[in-house]
């Protein structure tokens, strides 16, 4: 094989790569959305999932009266937002999953956390015997789980939602059909290089 057909090979693996490691979109509440409104059942609707790394977690809802902000879990059992790791006040966030561990979200406008608009979003560490490619450790290390210093940037956690239909559990079908499609035609392009 000559070297441009190595490399346009290469190319094409980590593209698929990309594809592959794509997770799954949740929104919280499901077609409720993040709302202290009604009876919105948060801790049932997050163990009802099973999260893993690069997984993305949708919040909407009405700016003028919610807002996310992600805390400790001190403060999370204390419905307690004067200390946050980050606060976003968008109306349709996204948290993208980036290590296993626990994280916890409230609302901090007066009452709203204590009528139980709290989530915990808890993401298993990956099994050994694990084969999801979305669950494969980072080749950086991870800082401490919580930790008051750990580093939380907006650009790196958080991005635009892609604001799944409404009643859309997670949109990973679609994502699913992409990857395929993608190993398909890498498979077709190194048959024909062969």
């Amino acid at each position: 094989m000559t070297l441009p057909k190595k490399a346009m090979l290469l190319v094409l693996m980590a593209l698929v790569f990309c594809g592959v490691t794509k997770g799954e979109v949740y929104k919280v509440g499901d077609s409720t959305g993040w709302t202290d409104i009604g009876h919105s059942d948060y801790k049932s609707w997050s163990a009802s999932k099973n999260f893993r790394v690069g997984d993305s977690i949708v919040f909407e809802y009405n700016k003028q009266f919610h807002n996310v902000v992600r805390v400790t879990h001190k403060n999370f059992n204390a419905c307690n937002a004067t200390t946050t790791y980050s606060t976003f006040n968008t109306g349709n966030d996204t948290f993208v999953i980036r290590r296993p561990g626990h994280f916890y979200f409230i609302c901090s406008f007066p009452g709203h956390c204590q009528n139980g608009q709290k989530v915990d979003i808890r993401v298993p560490k990956p099994t050994k015997s694990s084969s999801s490619p979305s669950s494969s450790p980072s080749s950086s290390p991870s800082p401490k789980p919580n930790s008051p210093l750990e580093p939380v940037t907006p650009s790196a956690t958080w991005a635009p939602s892609p604001s799944p239909a409404a009643g859309d559990k997670k949109s990973g079908s679609s994502e699913l059909f992409f990857s395929f499609k993608l190993w398909l035609s890498m498979l077709l392009i190194v048959a024909s290089m062969v």
